[in-house]
């Protein structure tokens, strides 16, 4: 039995897209089998399709090492691309883990999209520190649906891969936390690092754009719209109650992974 995928990439943050009916029983594994960069297809996350009675489509996502999560905003965004690749089509409606989340088609070069995606009203609690061996950090709780710590820094740390990842495991997050670092530029650009719960670090992160434009805003370092730039890309967030989410999804590639 093969297991036809298509991959897709959103600022980096890269993708598989599978159809559910072609899911094996033990979806976690087989998750972690084809996302293993050295012997698999290789990305951050499988993206299921389900029918859904009430959207497009309903998508579950599992992170590279099998764990299930809410949502991916850039996820979401490669799976709207997937969706308007086959059929011509201006909006597309995704059910996820966090919700519905309505996906505006803005602009396509051939297998390249934009879209502004809804991501809905941000959930966010006072700042706190944690204490990491000699040191504490501070940052602020944000929730787009999944969870998001967010802290400002003057510069990225050569080692801060491994605090995040300390940080993400933290027994004050039960369930694991996404965490991202940021840098003020001014007023309308933020620079972001994003280390992802069951994945690690990643080009870009779609929630976690959203997350820190929204400590930005709220810590007054910066206005909205925001101009968020990571390693794979930048993302524009723009926050009017709910935040919407704008950036690119490109269709890179289709084939057939051998069990």
């Amino acid at each position: 039995m093969n297991i036809p995928f298509v991959k897709a990439s959103a600022c980096g943050n890269d993708f598989l897209i599978i159809e559910g009916k072609d899911a094996p029983a033990d979806m976690a594994g087989f998750t972690r089998r084809i996302c293993n960069r050295h012997e698999g297809a290789g990305a951050d996350g499988v993206e299921w399709l389900f029918p859904a009675p009430d959207a497009d489509i309903h998508a579950r996502l599992l992170n590279a090492d099998g764990s299930e999560a809410e949502i991916s905003g850039n996820g979401t965004r490669c799976v709207a691309a997937y969706l308007c690749a086959q059929q011509e089509r201006k909006s597309v409606v995704i059910r996820t883990g966090a919700g519905l989340k309505s996906c505006a088609l803005t602009a396509r070069n051939n297998h390249q999209f934009e879209f502004e995606i809804d991501m809905g009203a941000p959930q966010a609690a006072k700042s706190f520190s944690l204490r990491l061996g000699p040191r504490e950090v501070t940052g602020l709780p944000v929730s787009m649906g999944n969870p998001h710590y967010v802290m400002f820094v003057e510069e990225f740390a050569q080692d801060w891969q491994g605090e995040a990842a300390e940080i993400g495991k933290n027994p004050h997050f039960p369930e694991g936390t996404n965490v991202e670092l940021v840098r003020v530029q001014d007023k309308s650009n933020i620079e972001v690092r994003f280390f992802e719960r069951g994945v690690g670090e990643t080009q870009s992160s779609g929630t976690g754009s959203s997350a820190a434009a929204v400590a930005a805003i709220l810590m007054r370092r910066a206005a909205s719209p925001v101009r968020v730039h990571a390693p794979g890309g930048a993302q524009t967030v723009r926050w009017q109650e709910h935040v919407f989410l704008r950036g690119p999804a490109q269709i890179i590639c289709r084939g057939e992974f051998f069990l």
